[in-house]
């Protein structure tokens, strides 16, 4: 599943492309089984699609889809982001700088990948310092769109690493206990 999504969100998979079971088997080194289940799982999320005589193919990014999961991404990072900070402010001090750190070699290495993947796991922090067991949960329904987003953005994006200066401002209000400012910042961000 992760690689696949990797491989569409990075744009080695375009929209439209055919997807070819047995050869997504063999290049992974993997049974057709875990691949079909993986196929199975993207097509109920929307990333695939059926096409007549085809298969599946990669589903087109609907632009207003991803409108719509960003307006409730906003919400719910302004959330997290308040009651992380309402919370463990402490901790976001403590832990948060090497998150940030690790966003920043990702961009130096120009590698999609690392990028999307140290992207998650500082929102995926956030979540985790807000205290609220709801949020991680709620907020896995939009990653796959998220990653597929994502990976446009920085694809044509000259400036991928104000990214991580935003992430940066989120994490300093978070930290100093700003609740309000990093709400603010968090649904900005979005």
């Amino acid at each position: 599943h992760d690689a696949i999504l990797g491989e569409i969100a990075s744009g080695q998979l375009a929209s439209g492309a055919r997807i070819i079971q047995e050869q997504i088997a063999k290049t992974l080194g993997v049974s057709r089984q875990p691949v079909q289940q993986a196929l199975v799982l993207l097509r109920k999320r929307g990333v695939l699609q059926e096409a007549p005589g085809r298969g599946l193919i990669v589903a087109p990014l609907d632009p207003d889809v991803v409108q719509h999961m960003y307006e409730i991404r906003a919400v719910i990072e302004g959330l997290a982001c308040r009651r992380a900070a309402e919370r463990n402010a402490a901790r976001a001090a403590r832990e948060g700088q090497a998150l940030i750190e690790a966003g920043r070699k990702a961009v130096a290495a120009n590698s999609l990948p690392r990028l999307i993947a140290a992207d998650i796991k500082f929102h995926q922090f956030i979540y985790e310092l807000s205290g609220n067991p709801l949020i991680a949960p709620a907020m896995d329904t939009y990653w796959t769109t998220t990653q597929r987003a994502m990976g446009e953005a920085v694809t044509h994006d000259e400036h991928p690493g104000d990214i991580w200066d935003q992430h940066a401002r989120i994490l300093q209000a978070v930290a100093a206990g700003n609740a309000a400012r990093a709400e603010e910042l968090a649904r900005g961000h979005i």
